[in-house]
Order: structure tokens, then sequence, then C-alpha cells
């Protein structure tokens, strides 16, 4: 048995040795064989040069730098293709996962659990607001993703061979794995943890790529957003028709309405209700875009300790 550890790395100098050292004492504990994947994606500070010294000094240390920044999930997904375990633990370099949680993943791959989820029962230095607005979203995505995406999870999880050569095969760029990685199925489970405080610095994961992570999950899990623009056009036409009624009516009685007085909100809705869904398609056209431009999801600058993939 042989076990991967992917572990993506931007701006992480002050905390790729912490990871090192606590991590390598519970790896050489399992007595088992394993490699830890560093994947240094465009770090701008010294991760690079403290990665090159790490892997020189122990060959179960590989590194994979990327040309540029590209992100988390590509950093995972090159990880993955370079991984040669039988099963990959995707986590941090942050220790907010802590390492001691692998070896529990590791029992209940032997049991036959093909993804193991690290499941958070605390969300410790993290702000009021990203708690709630987590909570929120994942509740949405819950209800509209076609496969379930189980809540408090995150990337720190464990994926069989298996699951890798397929999420690996899938040809779809920009790829969420949160939601590939319980779209897949099999046999999946969780393991709780308390989720820890950044050991050092600050995290990088700024609003912004949050906000980017979220719409990719929402575009690429469901086609909820486009039946719901059926829904609200259709609403939209019942409820024009309830007034033109009620214009009737009150014509009958001979209390008649200025057209004035509902001609402007009327064709403000109808403005407003078009504009959203009109952005909500291009969601989906953009992603399309994407797709059709058959781009790499990412670009390795070198590797150590790696061979050719």
């Amino acid at each position: 048995m042989k076990l991967s550890v992917i572990v993506p790395c931007y701006n992480e100098e002050k905390t790729v040795n912490k990871f090192y050292a606590a991590a390598k004492p519970v790896f050489d504990k399992l007595k088992e064989d394993y490699e830890i994947i560093f994947v240094n994606d465009g770090s701008k500070d010294k991760t690079s040069l403290l990665l090159k010294e790490l892997a020189a000094a122990d060959e179960k240390v590989k590194v994979i730098e990327f040309s540029r920044n590209f992100g988390q999930t590509p950093a995972i997904l090159c990880g993955l293709k370079y991984a040669t375990g039988d099963c990959a633990v995707e986590m941090d370099c942050d220790l907010q996962d802590p390492v001691e949680v692998v070896p529990l993943m590791i029992e209940k791959w032997k049991e036959g659990y093909e993804v193991v989820h690290g499941r958070r029962t605390s969300r410790k230095g993290e702000s009021i607001f990203k708690r709630a607005t987590a909570s929120l979203y994942y509740k949405c995505l819950s209800k509209i993703s076609d496969a379930e995406i189980p809540r408090n999870t995150g990337e720190f999880k464990l994926i069989d061979r298996k699951v890798i050569d397929i999420i690996l095969s899938l040809p779809e760029h920009d790829k969420y794995l949160r939601g590939l990685e319980s779209w897949v199925g099999f046999k999946q489970t969780f393991v709780d943890f308390e989720r820890k405080k950044r050991v050092d610095g600050e995290t990088h994961y700024s609003l912004k790529k949050m906000l980017k992570l979220a719409k990719a999950g929402i575009v690429s899990n469901s086609t909820y957003p486009l039946k719901l623009s059926l829904r609200v056009g259709a609403l939209t036409i019942f409820s024009s028709l309830c007034a033109f009624i009620v214009f009737i009516v009150l014509a009958c009685i001979g209390k008649p309405l200025p057209l004035v007085a509902w001609l402007f909100p009327t064709i403000a809705f109808f403005f407003g209700t078009s504009f959203v869904f009109n952005y909500i398609t291009n969601l989906y056209v953009a992603r399309i875009n994407e797709e059709t431009k058959c781009r790499p999801d990412y670009i390795v600058a070198n590797t150590i300790n790696l061979g050719e993939k």
C-alpha cells in the first residue's frame, strides 16, 4: 500500500517547514510507503526555495512548480495526476487540517470506503461572516445540485485510486472537485475533526477566490438556475395576466387606474427579470466558451523527485 499526500502551496513560506515537521512523524508511523507532493502554485515568496531544500533532504518529498498562480483546484488536480499511491489525501499546508486525522482516514479506506471526507465539527479562526455565508452556500448548493455535497467538508479528504483515475479522465475543464468527489459515487464516509487556526500567516483564500469557487460549484453541479428561469418566466406571465384582469375589473366597476401608474413598475419588473436570467444564461455560455478553448488547467514549469507525466 502506498499513500500520496497532495499539498497545494501559495506563498506559504511561514508554514511549509512546520507542515513537514508535523506530517513526517505521523506518516512514518504508518509503516506504509508514502509520498508528499507539494504543488507550488506560483508563490512569490520563499516557498519554492524551502520546498527545494525539503526535496533535497528527503526523497519522499516531491515538488511540482507551476509557471504562475493557477488556483487551488488545478494544483490538487496536478498533484493527483503525478500521484503514484493506491489512495491520495488532499490537504492544505497551513495545518488547519490536522495530519493526525490521516491515519483515521486510512483505516476507513482499508474498511472498503473509496471516499473519506474530513468533516469539520468547528471552524476556529474564521469570522462569523465566513461561517454564516459558507453554511448558507452549502445549504443552497445541496438543494440544487445533481449530487448531494456533504456539508462542513472541504478539500481535506482521502480518495481511492479508482476515484482518482475517474476524476482525471473527465474531459471538462474548471473542475469543481468538492462536487465531483461526491458525484462519482462509490462508498463514502466521514471522519470528524476540529478545524484549527492557521499555524502561521494569513489565509490566501480571498473573497474573490471564494466567490469564484462558489460560482464554479453552482454552474458545475446544477442546471437548476436554467430551470428556475422557466419558472420565473411563467410566474411573470401569470402576474401580468392577473394585472390585466385587475385593469378590466376596475374599469368595469367604474374605478379605472391611470395606466401610467402601472406602466413604469411593470416595465422595470420585466427588464429586471430579463437582466437576471440573461446573466445566468451568460454564466453557462461563458463556461462553454472556456471548455471550447481547450487550454490546460495549469502549466508545470518543473518538478523535483518526480518522473515525466
